[in-house]
């Protein structure tokens, strides 16, 4: 005895109800792929309502918060999300442009899903040597201030289990959280 297939009857009644599965683009499903990635980078709290925007400088949803996640920069093979306040958005700008940086506020950002590594000590380091201090962090939170001289006296040492400070010695300097 041949069987149907009671889904085969089911779709015409979807349809005509208006609920009949949407089929996304490649386009569509990237754009998605590339919110929830960036959504990961920070706390829901802050990434729920966030502006995402992808690395082209494409919106990719707007936000209301004042908050900008981005997802993995396409150059890094690895997971590197990262949400970003206002004065982390013209640090990254400054840091992407090689042009000057000082901040006029604390800044916070967020990377809850770690990063694939960077040198400690150069801002355009593109990977490990025996002379940049490669560290690959865990999930942790980056923190500007507006006076660069004041990270003067914190630790460099990525491996004391507490803060440090990243790329001392230059505009780019922060301060790097560990969070576990």
């Amino acid at each position: 005895m041949l069987r149907r297939n009671p889904l085969r009857l089911l779709v015409p009644v979807l349809v005509a109800l208006g609920a009949a599965p949407t089929l996304l683009t490649a386009q569509e499903a990237d754009a998605n792929a590339k919110i929830k990635e960036a959504m990961s980078a920070a706390i829901p709290a802050i990434s729920e309502n966030a502006t995402i925007m992808d690395w082209d400088q494409t919106v990719l949803r707007e936000g209301s918060n004042g908050w900008t996640c981005f997802p993995t920069p396409p150059n890094l093979q690895g997971s590197a999300p990262m949400c970003l306040d206002k004065p982390w958005t013209h640090w990254a700008h400054a840091w992407m442009t090689k042009g000057e940086f000082e901040a006029e506020t604390v800044g916070i950002a967020y990377m809850l899903s770690g990063d694939e590594g960077a040198s400690n000590i150069d801002p355009y380091a593109e990977g490990p040597t025996d002379d940049n201090d490669w560290v690959e962090a865990g999930p942790h939170l980056m923190v500007i201030v507006p006076n660069v001289a004041d990270l003067e006296g914190m630790t460099t040492d990525h491996e004391n289990g507490g803060p440090w400070v990243m790329w001392q010695g230059t505009p780019y300097a922060h301060i790097m959280v560990p969070v576990r």
